[in-house]
């Protein structure tokens, strides 16, 4: 995130695009709504009907996968209405003008028969943000799992860059971290394009101070992705470590990804619960839970927290840096005889200049949020106040494509999958608490209404949903919270396994699959 958390209160717009905060985040979303209360605006972009649309001041139910055409319609709008922060275009980005005359053709007229939303509000949502003072951007996955999930955020960045939306107190472009650290692992460079602390691969002055630091020879190239790995298996990665990932229910296309599992020589995978990912391992390391860990995450505001260790583990289970340190021993691999977190994490500040000013003992407390280039520095709570760490903030030129796969007469519905808020992500842990049962028993196909009753379906009725990858069966759920022609339903349940039929597409820079985007065809059993 750009901005800290408590800056969701503040913002006189808020644009929510491609984010079920309310399940999701549900106490992150306490303080849109306070800043609702206080007179926020808010424009809701999203295919159903979430809880935050009803709170919204404009809805736009989005058709899947047209986020780029609604956010290029919105630039022009906010370009035409003369509402372009002129003085921060001129003193702090670059390709602007160029960026201005790219959007004049993509009229919301244009944008409207791909995003199924009236002209009208498409007008609406550009007037808004562009007048905001401050609007704020968030964010999750909805924007991110597409085919153009990086054009999707480079369009998002364009809309702040154009209205001086970033470095501001309750502005920003804010992506929320859909696990607790997920913005820490990154830090880490647990991302195949940089070293620790974002330093990139492909620069010759990190790739020789990561050489030397490790004793061995490193490559300009950057890393693979999982999505690279899995293709590989058998044939070039005969081994794989999988560590607090429940990849066979989470990931998409199941069959592939099992299949690929299977042809390894050797799998190991470190956990806290023997997952469906688990069980095909050849071994298993037990791993401590939080409540039994002395460490460190980051989270979605970049806020660096110390985790202590509440109890002891049961039984063998060990924290994750001692597995995977005495892994490297047993390998031959020098430089991992640490005798606590403590170590690790001051290793990492001393390679990583974001972190250069933290060390274990400073952030006892948890104020601190990176980057912190000194002893001395107080943290940065909102990044790019007074400048960008390359100079200027780059507009980029994006132009609209369809998904991956779009619907067909032998695949007519669009299905787009999610999270619920009573099942979090693969059930792992919520899926052995006492009283989830009662709350959210099993995975349902939310229906509308009248496909239910051009389909003859009802609730309960028992469907096979179909995609170009496979079959699974799943029970109907009417509601009007998906939109005609559209189904939804969560990847949670592994005995419903609902990526056996997504995976048609991965954005091409980062990988990332299109698990918001799969037309399926439905037939009642």
């Amino acid at each position: 995130m750009s901005n800290p958390l408590r800056d969701m209160e503040k913002p006189e717009v808020i644009f929510a695009i491609g984010t079920n905060m309310t399940e999701c985040h549900p106490v992150a979303a306490t303080r849109l709504k306070k800043a609702l209360a206080k007179g926020a605006r808010m424009i809701v972009a999203d295919p159903r009907k979430i809880r935050l649309a009803t709170m919204a001041d404009l809805y736009l139910p989005i058709r899947v996968g047209s986020d780029v055409a609604l956010l290029l319609a919105m630039a022009h709008v906010i370009a035409r209405e003369g509402l372009v922060d002129r003085a921060f275009m001129d003193a702090r980005t670059s390709g602007g003008e160029d960026f201005l005359e790219h959007v004049k053709q993509f009229t919301p007229e244009w944008a409207a028969p791909i995003c199924e939303v009236p002209a009208a509000d498409i007008e609406k949502a550009g007037r808004m943000f562009g007048q905001g003072r401050p609007s704020a951007i968030y964010y999750t996955l909805g924007i991110t799992e597409h085919i153009c999930g990086v054009d999707n955020v480079q369009s998002l960045c364009n809309l702040a860059l154009m209205t001086g939306n970033l470095g501001v107190e309750g502005g920003g472009i804010n992506p929320m971290r859909g696990q607790n650290n997920i913005q820490g692992a990154g830090d880490c460079g647990a991302v195949p394009a940089n070293f620790p602390g974002f330093q990139p691969c492909h620069d010759p002055a990190s790739v020789e101070k990561f050489s030397k630091i490790y004793g061995t020879e490193i490559d300009c190239e950057r890393g693979i992705t999982k999505v690279t790995a899995l293709n590989r298996c058998g044939n070039g990665i005969h081994a794989m470590i999988i560590d607090g990932e429940n990849t066979v229910v989470s990931d998409p296309d199941r069959n592939h990804c099992e299949h690929a599992l299977k042809s390894l020589d050797h799998l190991v995978v470190i956990d806290i619960f023997l997952t469906e990912t688990a069980a095909m391992a050849d071994v298993v390391f037990p791993a401590t839970a939080w409540g039994e860990t002395d460490g460190v995450q980051a989270n979605t505001e970049r806020r660096v927290q110390r985790l202590r260790a509440a109890v002891k583990p049961p039984g063998e289970a060990k924290p994750d840096w001692w597995i995977v340190s005495e892994i490297a021993k047993r390998l031959g691999t020098p430089g991992f005889e640490y005798e606590s977190a403590k170590e690790v994490f001051n290793e990492l500040c001393s390679l990583s200049p974001i972190y250069a000013g933290l060390d274990w003992d400073r952030i006892e407390h948890g104020e601190y949020q990176w980057p912190v280039p000194d002893k001395d520095h107080p943290g940065t709570p909102r990044l790019h106040e007074k400048e960008f760490k390359n100079g200027r903030g780059l507009f980029k030129i994006i132009g609209y494509r369809d998904p991956a796969e779009v619907i067909s007469a032998d695949f007519p519905v669009w299905l787009t999958t999610g999270r619920r808020l009573q099942a979090y992500h693969t059930r792992t842990q919520t899926g052995r608490s006492a009283g989830i049962e009662y709350l959210l028993p099993n995975e349902t196909l939310e229906v509308h209404p009248d496909d239910a009753a051009a389909w003859g379906v009802e609730n309960g009725s028992m469907v096979r949903l179909s995609s170009a990858r496979g079959s699974i069966e799943i029970p109907v759920k009417v509601t009007d919270m998906s939109p005609v022609g559209t189904v939804f339903t969560s990847f949670s349940f592994a005995n419903v396994p609902v990526n056996i039929l997504t995976g048609s597409g991965y954005d091409p820079v980062t990988e990332t699959a299109e698990l918001k985007v799969c037309p399926v065809r439905i037939e009642r059993i």
